[in-house]
């Protein structure tokens, strides 16, 4: 590589560092926010709202990627141009496939990084992050002991805690059971206890009263009790996700073993091509779209004001791609012998690049065709 590849290749790395942390601090906090409600109002500590958003980092990563690889092709090919360094390197006969060296091994390093995130990691995290929200929606406790709320753990049970004490003990308890709609219950006492044993989690409560209300006989009865056991192991939620979602498989079996993935998950063979096909054709979109956003650029010419209507049509032309995308993933699932369609928006990304670059040397080789018969001319 040249001096001036390696310094290229400096400015569309460092600016791509720049471009996806900013937008994955974006998406992180919108993101961040309902799922910091959702943990939280669900009883669980800060720590596991900390874990869940480190596991879907990956998800994020590969979101935002593609988008800042482009932005840093974009900006950095406009501000070499801008500082009249692009012009420069065109003036001493490097032309636009020249310089385009340094674009191409750019958006070969952020493939790499997509396939490592897109083929092993996300799998992976994916795969965590569903059983730990096994876990934790299964974790009764935690969904009770919230003080001052009334919470709804299952459909048609109300439980409402008045306050917490330090050794465990909870106080002004009221629970409201009306699975069975004819025959209604409500409980309610001025202590409690969770008791956890062999037979399943059990809230003991002490001085309180039962209502239960005959809705045929149309009665209401109250018992006063001195200390009732209500077993509360059933609101606990018993979908622990045996089954895995497709982004969950990991790669190595969806290239071994789809067969046998479809016959005992349930998931058609089309599906499980495309979620294949889907992840390495992120790695060669990181291609395409570094090429265009170069490539679009390099239409137009020298500019102190930049080149913003080229990057209007750069941009113009992702959000293209993008639509292309989502609309042979359909096509793919329906038809599974059309995976390669999954790579048309790259194809069609490279393609574009390749022929604005064509346009872009012309003037160039016509400028060099006019100097030498004007050499010619004069000797």
């Amino acid at each position: 590589m040249s001096r001036f590849d390696g310094y290229f290749l400096r400015q569309l790395l460092i600016l791509f560092g720049f471009f996806t942390l900013v937008l994955v601090g974006v998406f992180w906090i919108t993101r961040s926010v309902s799922l910091f409600d959702r943990v939280i109002s669900g009883g669980q500590s800060a720590m596991v709202f900390l874990e869940f958003s480190a596991l879907t980092l990956p998800t994020l990563i590969r979101t935002v990627m593609p988008m800042a690889v482009f932005a840093a092709a974009v900006y950095a090919t406009n501000r070499l141009s801008r500082e009249s360094e692009m012009t420069v390197m065109l003036a001493t006969g490097s032309s636009p496939w020249r310089l385009a060296r340094a674009v191409f091994l750019f958006g070969l390093v952020a493939g790499l990084m997509m396939a490592v995130i897109s083929v092993f990691l996300r799998p992976a995290s994916v795969e965590q992050l569903e059983q730990r929200q096994a876990e934790v929606a299964g974790d009764v406790t935690a969904q009770l002991l919230n003080e001052g709320e009334f919470l709804h753990p299952t459909f048609g049970v109300t439980v409402y805690i008045g306050g917490i004490d330090l050794d465990g003990t909870l106080s002004e308890v009221f629970v409201s059971d009306r699975r069975d709609a004819l025959n209604p219950v409500s409980y309610s006492s001025k202590t409690a206890y969770l008791v956890n044993n062999e037979t399943g989690i059990h809230l003991v409560m002490l001085d309180g009263i039962a209502l239960r209300l005959d809705r045929q006989d149309r009665t209401l009865s109250s018992t006063l009790f001195e200390d009732a056991s209500y077993d509360i192991s059933a609101l606990a939620k018993t979908n622990t996700m045996s089954e895995r979602s497709l982004e969950a498989i990991p790669t190595i079996e969806l290239l071994r073993d789809r067969d046998a993935i479809s016959t005992a998950e349930g998931f058609t063979t089309g599906e499980l091509v495309d979620e294949l096909h889907q992840r390495f054709s992120w790695v060669a979109i990181c291609v395409a779209v570094a090429l265009v956003g170069y490539a679009t650029l390099m239409l137009g010419s020298f500019s102190r004001f930049g080149l913003w209507p080229q990057v209007l049509v750069a941009f113009t032309i992702l959000v293209l791609l993008e639509g292309v995308r989502g609309f042979v993933s359909p096509v793919v699932i329906d038809e599974p012998q059309l995976w390669m369609l999954l790579y048309l928006p790259a194809a069609m990304g490279i393609g574009i690049s390749c022929l604005f670059l064509l346009v872009a040397g012309r003037p160039l080789m016509r400028r060099r065709h006019r100097d030498t018969q004007g050499t010619v001319a004069q000797v």
